[in-house]
């Protein structure tokens, strides 16, 4: 079953049961399902639906952030359950430990070794790990290993 079938199965589920935060939130990525479908004429692929996923969890640890700096525990904590809903929906993020395991293997099959070679390790890791390492994981992990 696709994202989209199964985001639309779990809204309704959410409606029978009347759970609001999770109904509000599915429709949300929905709606930017449906206006990169509609708007951009974009076909909905499932790389496409990660990317949604993604933007959405960025946006809002960038809120929850934003939040707390403002002393808002409450607007804070609305965000952080929006996100747990999302992350049910990406692939299980690896742990410091997998990642860096899985940087190094990338960085012995790719022969990189220098802080030169980071931008194309980077992008390397990135591509083949994506939504299970965070970014700013990632380059600090890349900033440790490179010499």
């Amino acid at each position: 079953m696709a994202l989209k079938e199964k985001l639309e199965a779990d809204v309704k589920a959410a409606m029978l049961a009347k759970n609001e935060l999770v109904r509000d939130t599915l429709r949300l990525i929905l709606s930017e399902l449906k206006r990169l479908e509609l708007q951009e004429g974009k076909t909905i692929t499932p790389d496409i639906e990660q990317d949604v996923l993604l933007k959405a969890v960025k946006m809002r640890q960038q809120s929850i952030a934003e939040f707390e700096k403002a002393a808002r525990a409450d607007l804070a904590d609305k965000e952080k359950a929006e996100l747990s809903v999302i992350q049910r929906y990406l692939p299980k993020a690896l742990s410091d430990a997998e990642a860096e395991a899985a940087i190094r293997a990338l960085m012995t099959e790719l022969k990189v070794s220098a802080k030169k070679d980071m931008g194309t390790l980077m992008k390397a890791v990135m591509a083949r790990y994506k939504g299970q390492i965070d970014g700013k994981k990632t380059q600090e992990l890349l900033g440790k290993l490179l010499t």
